[in-house]
């Protein structure tokens, strides 16, 4: 997704950029699928128009624990696309862009040459050189380049299903988050007429259901009513569900080297509940281009993007901790059926400023 729209930016102002994608194809990955107003307006700007696509207008968020939900309208304008589909367009915009697209390859290892040069050693032994670097590698960290251990150990999984006709009307423009000890959970509609249900949970909470998805999935439903109603006559659409481990929710790269440029899920990871994770990778690629054009140091960039970004991600781990609180859970729903404003607080304070991070340079709105 960064990398993406890092590259799109890039060689839309001229320069001659190699994306270099691990994927031979662009592929289903653990996602919410969530697009909030910022990413919407990152996405047009990238030439990307998501209701072309498929994309279903989220206008509306629900908070369900236990036997209790609220639910209130969200403050922005919002939508769902799949990963594959929103993947697939901004690969086919890069190549538009005149990027040169190397897919089916990683890189395995960056290193300076004798001339100040960056070298990238490909899994197939080849290397590629560039005076800069856009770190876009998402959940998968590169060697010598790791972030930090996650301590709370989160698991996350994805599945698709196809909602039996009355639960799919109900969740229709809605995203619904659950909560239940150990982690949380989302629900939305996509693209299809299917549904994606997105989940987290802490791994000593997933060993009490025996490391299995199946038995994690039922105890979820009984810990959530509201989303064993929703799953109810539900058809999975996967075979199994698609997982990911190490997630460390929280983090910001503080520091980086000349001539790096850290983004996306390398720059910054914000905790799921939230839904802007998609809109941080996009923001985060655009600052990165913005501070390159504008000569501004990439140490420079990642410092000033970090401060940027402290305040919505404390807010936003602070938030998460209290999702996880047994109290939380059982006073949250009943709370915000009493005033159920502060949802719509809480997603605008923890959404990202569209100008946070920017170099201070004016740049033409194809940027």
């Amino acid at each position: 997704m960064a990398g993406c729209a890092a590259s799109i930016a890039l060689a839309r102002k001229g320069r001659r950029v190699t994306l270099i994608e691990r994927e031979a194809a662009p592929r289903h990955k653990v996602c919410g699928e969530f697009l909030s107003g910022e990413a919407l307006d990152d996405l047009r700007l990238l030439g990307i128009d998501v209701a072309s696509l498929g994309a279903v207008p989220i206008d509306h968020v629900r908070l369900s624990a236990a036997k209790r939900a609220a639910e209130a309208p969200l403050p922005f304008p919002a939508a769902s696309l799949t990963r594959k589909a929103l993947d697939t367009a901004l690969i086919a915009e890069a190549i538009h862009a005149g990027v040169r697209v190397e897919r089916g390859r990683s890189v395995q290892a960056l290193s300076r040459t004798e001339s100040g040069m960056w070298q990238a050693t490909l899994n197939d032994g080849a290397t590629r050189e560039a005076p800069t670097v856009f770190l876009a590698t998402g959940k998968h960290d590169l060697r010598g380049y790791a972030r930090p251990e996650d301590p709370q150990r989160w698991v996350a999984f994805k599945m698709y299903f196809r909602l039996a006709p009355a639960q799919a009307a109900e969740l229709a423009h809605a995203s619904e988050l659950m909560l239940y000890p150990g982690g949380y959970g989302g629900i939305q509609p996509v693209e299809g007429g299917i549904a994606n249900l997105c989940s987290v949970v802490q791994q000593k909470y997933l060993a009490r259901a025996g490391n299995r998805w199946e038995s994690f999935l039922a105890k979820m439903q009984q810990d959530c009513p509201h989303l064993a109603m929703r799953l109810a006559g539900a058809e999975p659409l996967l075979a199994k569900p698609i997982a990911v481990t190490h997630i460390p929710y929280g983090y910001i790269r503080a520091t980086t080297e000349k001539g790096l440029y850290c983004i996306g899920d390398q720059a910054a990871v914000i905790p799921s509940f939230t839904g802007d994770g998609i809109s941080i990778a996009l923001h985060t690629a655009r600052c990165a281009v913005a501070a390159y054009l504008a000569a501004e140091s990439a140490p420079l960039f990642q410092a000033s993007l970090r401060t940027a970004l402290l305040a919505q991600m404390r807010l936003a781990g602070l938030a998460a901790d209290g999702l996880n609180n047994s109290f939380a859970r059982a006073v949250l729903p009943f709370c915000l059926r009493v005033w159920p404003g502060v949802m719509r607080v809480t997603a605008k304070l923890t959404r990202v400023a569209q100008n946070a991070g920017v170099a201070p340079i004016q740049l033409p709105a194809e940027i």
